[in-house]
């Protein structure tokens, strides 16, 4: 069995959906397991509606709710209006369905905390995508079956970044996947053991395929994208990208790591485990190969690979008492970030002050800062961008040293990091 992801980008409108019923329709003598975002970005929104309910801003949440239905409802017509009206009929009143969940859950008080309430509301975005794109597959001739990811890939209660549970997931997914059938399932979300939606972290549909593609043991997973595969820059951030042809399994982990948009941090664990090769592709030419990543040589070809992360936050610490920031300090502080689901994506310590570079998080960000207030002094420097440079040479350092004022820069064997403004 192949496994291919679509992400939001891919299918983010009428175009976007009709280009994925090409591209599987070229590979209609495999089986194929589709695994999909949430549309453009929905997730973006959802998140805002997520805020305005916490918040209990009643019109802001009407008001944001019914744009995200209409979107969707809008691009259900575009794609089935004006062909069989009962395909139309029969999408349009589960599309519908699932807003009414979505909207009696808006209509109660909120359940839990914050990360709760996000993934009971942000998986929708999944699930609606994904009813749309089976259903249009099956109209367009592509026979598929759609399933719920929520009730085949379980994990703990660690909303906003679940781990799976292996064994169990090994077994719903092995029943309920046979081959000879193609089928679409939705990326980034899952369930507890009393089908609470769970989420896999922000960007997880990547880690769902290789989720599924080891426990399938797939021939590979392609991820299909809209650049012709891994670049070693972002062409819209940097000038003379290139595509890097090959990627070690070890360094596409070290990439992502740093934040490599094209892949997930936990995505190639388990393909490495089982040996399951990935192909970054683009959706515009299926004619490229795109990027493979597997076992083999760091990078072909090798050079240095730049890395931008946007709306970051630095927030330095320090104690009161001029006492020097000591284990039991950093251990109160790390499993603060870990409670409200913030990575650290740079730390930098001295004696009496700590700095740690984090992503700008409207929902859980202020909550952290409040705490971490009632045992520290503390600043926080907001609008940031976070460089990470591999492979650095001096030509590297100096085109990204002239990016803006240098708040931190930190220099290892391979890696290059700096927090400019």
């Amino acid at each position: 069995m192949r496994i291919f992801k679509f992400g939001g980008a891919s299918v983010k409108d009428a175009a976007g959906v009709q280009r994925v019923s090409s591209i599987v329709k070229h590979f209609s003598k495999d089986d194929i397991l589709i695994v999909v975002s949430a549309m453009g970005k929905t997730t973006n929104a959802l998140e805002l509606l997520v805020q305005y309910f916490l918040d209990k801003n009643e019109e802001a949440c009407r008001k944001q709710f019914s744009l995200i239905r209409d979107q969707h409802l809008d691009l259900v017509e575009l794609l089935f209006k004006s062909s069989k009206a009962d395909d139309y009929r029969a999408i349009k009143a589960e599309v519908e369905e699932q807003f009414q969940h979505l909207e009696s859950i808006l209509e109660t008080p909120a359940v839990g905390g914050f990360n709760r309430v996000y993934d009971q509301i942000v998986s929708f975005g999944e699930i609606i995508s994904t009813k749309i794109i089976s259903a249009y597959l099956n109209h367009d001739g592509f026979e598929n079956q759609w399933l719920d990811a929520r009730r085949l890939i379980r994990t703990d209660q660690n909303y906003r970044a679940a781990r799976v549970d292996w064994n169990y997931s090994s077994r719903l997914v092995e029943e309920a996947i046979q081959t000879g059938r193609s089928f679409v399932i939705q990326g980034f979300i899952a369930s507890d053991d009393h089908y609470n939606a769970t989420t896999l972290g922000r960007e997880g549909s990547d880690y769902t395929a290789s989720v599924l593609a080891y426990i399938l043991k797939a021939k590979e997973l392609s991820i299909w994208k809209d650049v012709p595969g891994v670049l070693n820059g972002d062409p819209k951030v940097f000038e003379d990208t290139q595509l890097l042809q090959k990627i070690s399994f070890r360094e596409a982990i070290e990439l992502a790591f740093y934040g490599a948009s094209v892949i997930h941090p936990k995505t190639i664990q388990p393909l490495q485990e089982r040996g399951i090769p990935l192909r970054v592709r683009s959706f515009a030419d299926l004619k490229e190969e795109g990027t493979l990543i597997s076992e083999g040589v760091a990078l072909e070809p090798f050079m240095p690979c730049f890395i931008r992360k946007e709306n970051q936050q630095l927030i330095t610490i320090s104690t009161r008492d001029l006492a020097f920031i000591a284990e039991d300090h950093l251990s109160m502080i790390y499993k603060l970030f870990h409670r409200y689901g913030l990575r650290v994506n740079l730390s930098q310590h001295s004696a009496t002050r700590s700095a740690f570079c984090v992503n700008n998080d409207p929902i859980a960000g202020p909550p952290l800062i409040e705490e971490l207030k009632q045992n520290f002094d503390l600043s926080v420097d907001g609008q940031l961008e976070l460089y990470t440079v591999r492979h650095y040479n001096d030509a590297a350092l100096a085109e990204i040293r002239k990016r803006g004022h240098i708040l931190l820069e930190q220099l290892s064997a391979d890696t290059y990091q700096i927090v400019i403004r």
